[in-house]
């Protein structure tokens, strides 16, 4: 059964998914870190996402636990439907709970692109972004093996977290964007990245869209989610949540049934 994607679609590495996607950041436990408290519930919520909710984009990271949302949304998904784009990131190193370090040494990158394979059950990444730019390591350096990893066919297309304009037009003389993830919410609500990626038709990817559930409680769902699809046809959000009935609110807004 084909699921209408709620707010329409977007083509992201290639693929026609749904505008809305889904983040798992959400589902591990306390500071991002360890296990969620109920697994089962965890993995119910990835599969309505996809087969009750029609969300076809599904945003994950290796630091995400670490590795925990990698290996829910394996469990949760896998064999992966040919319609779901699975998007990872790598390049963060999480030494402790609520703990973001960026970690760009091309070793490591590869190691987390090869462990990332593993943990999600495929031969090659969909769409894998430097989550960050590691500013004590040549930005030359880090996408080099970014790109070698390319043309080896683990990974098919390159994204950006967290880049200023300046990072972007620096990349993309030497690659092609696959989609750029910055902070948009309607608490930080500027990011100059917004229109060069329209521009330079970059898909864009709000993380942080419900202002990680401040935005929800304060103004509702429907105000957030409506301010950033109307910020252009590039603008793909990515909300997340670990319970089952708030994400069906976030369907149900995106959706125009609320």
């Amino acid at each position: 059964m084909t699921l209408t994607p709620p707010a329409g679609t977007i083509s992201i590495a290639g693929k026609t998914v749904s505008r809305l996607g889904f983040g798992t950041m959400r589902l591990t436990g306390p500071g991002i870190w360890g296990d969620p408290a109920d697994r089962d519930t965890a993995l119910r919520v990835v599969r309505q996402a996809v087969h009750t909710h029609g969300i076809t984009h599904i945003d994950t990271a290796d630091a995400y636990g670490p590795h925990t949302a990698e290996m829910l949304v394996r469990d949760a998904l896998y064999p992966y439907p040919d319609h779901v784009l699975i998007a990872t990131k790598v390049g963060l190193l999480r030494p402790a709970p609520d703990v973001w370090t960026p970690h760009g040494h091309p070793a490591y990158l590869r190691a987390s692109v090869e462990a990332s394979l593993r943990r999600l059950g495929v031969e090659r990444l969909e769409l894998c972004y430097l989550h960050r730019i590691d500013r004590d390591v040549a930005i030359e350096d880090q996408l080099a093996v970014m790109q070698v990893l390319q043309d080896e066919g683990k990974i098919a297309h390159i994204g950006l977290s967290k880049v200023t304009p300046e990072d972007i037009r620096k990349v993309s003389d030497g690659l092609t964007i696959a989609a750029v993830q910055n902070v948009l919410n309607m608490t930080d609500n500027y990011d100059p990245a917004l229109e060069l990626c329209r521009d330079l038709n970059i898909p864009y990817v709000p993380y942080r869209p419900l202002g990680a559930g401040n935005l929800a409680r304060t103004h509702g769902i429907l105000a957030p989610l409506n301010w950033l699809f109307s910020l252009g046809e590039h603008v793909a959000p990515i909300p997340g949540t670990s319970n089952p009935q708030h994400l069906e609110q976030i369907v149900a807004v995106a959706a125009g049934e609320a």
